[in-house]
């Protein structure tokens, strides 16, 4: 007989972990399904996580962090997830059209104290069936989103070594690293342009490098001549570094050698990685990050939550950690509501 969880994580990031870590220690059945690559596996060291003050890499809070969670019970796997299902109304002598009506009620967001357990007594299958690459199939009765999203940078030699190190991609996270040091700003168009003109006044000297040479505002280059950042219309062709993770500058395809100290990139166009969510009905915004409820971080699709950057917020570490936690206390509220439900 398939085992059915009481919830089911998508994705082994810092919000994943976060969340993880609290529903084990409620004594929840869990499982985390991860595919083992995102954006806390490039980065080697955040610096504004309160208790490092000498950074720590995404590589080591993924590690103790699922250590700290398999304490507590957790189960993990490496796996990518292609396909989720709510199966909340099928097998319950309900129609299965019911599901679509439900997910899209004016009331599908519901606090979770006040709303739960509304789900036919007969249905002691999991509410989620989620697929994986692998073929395998994993059932539960909560599912959390914390699928992410990936930066979008092209495939420079050089480049990946220097991330988190000297090399950055979240001027709230890391403008303070540039300080005084000469930057080189690595993007495309508007998106760079508009990089280089936030962090201007923190860097000793600044270029901004548009590799893609895409079409810069006239009123952006205004700015940029005012702020007195040279604007180099180029391709990269190599990142360099000491061969440690300290940046260099780069080369570009030209021949021409630019040198910096610290470098950011802006290209735009990041992945947000919500396809699962939206064959579930989950609500998304024009640039596909997920809207959940502020308290209780459950999407429009009851029993689906979301939390770290696939949701709203400022996309830093400290705040997926938080989103995490705090999902995970009104899934296991939804667990304890619905108990006479199953």
């Amino acid at each position: 007989m398939a085992k059915i969880w009481d919830s089911l994580i998508v994705g082994g990031g810092i919000a994943g972990l976060q969340a993880a870590i609290q529903l084990g220690r409620y004594g929840d059945h869990v499982i985390v399904i991860d595919s083992g690559y995102g954006r806390s596996t490039l980065c080697r060291s955040y610096h504004n996580i309160l208790g490092w003050p000498d950074g720590v890499s995404g590589e080591e809070l993924r590690s103790k962090g699922r250590k700290q969670a398999e304490s507590f019970g957790v189960e993990f796997v490496l796996d990518e997830i292609v396909e989720a299902r709510n199966c909340s109304f099928v097998n319950a002598g309900e129609n299965v059209s019911a599901i679509a009506n439900f997910n899209t009620s004016s009331d599908a967001n519901p606090d979770p104290d006040s709303n739960i357990g509304s789900y036919p007594t007969g249905a002691k299958q999991g509410r989620f069936e989620l697929v994986g690459k692998s073929g395998e199939r994993y059932w539960g009765q909560t599912l959390l989103l914390a699928t992410g999203l990936l930066d979008r940078f092209p495939n420079l030699p050089g480049l990946v070594p220097c991330f988190g190190m000297t090399v950055y991609v979240c001027p709230d996270c890391d403008g303070f690293e540039i300080k005084d040091k000469s930057t080189i700003i690595m993007g495309a168009g508007d998106v760079g342009a508009e990089m280089a003109l936030l962090l201007a006044d923190s860097a000793s000297e600044m270029v901004y490098v548009n590799h893609e040479r895409k079409q810069v505002k006239a009123e952006a280059l205004e700015k940029l001549k005012h702020k007195g950042i040279n604007h180099v219309q180029e391709e990269i062709a190599e990142v360099l570094s000491d061969g440690n993770g300290k940046f260099e500058g780069v080369k570009l395809v030209n021949g021409k050698i630019l040198d910096g100290e610290r470098g950011f990139i802006a290209f735009g166009g990041n992945h947000v990685k919500s396809e699962l969510a939206k064959q579930l009905g989950v609500e998304r915004l024009e640039n596909r990050h997920l809207l959940a409820d502020p308290r209780t971080k459950m999407t429009n699709v009851r029993h689906v939550w979301a939390a770290g950057d696939v949701g709203v917020h400022a996309e830093q570490v400290t705040i997926a950690m938080g989103e995490g936690t705090q999902a995970a206390v009104w899934m296991h509220k939804a667990l304890v509501k619905s108990q006479a439900a199953f």
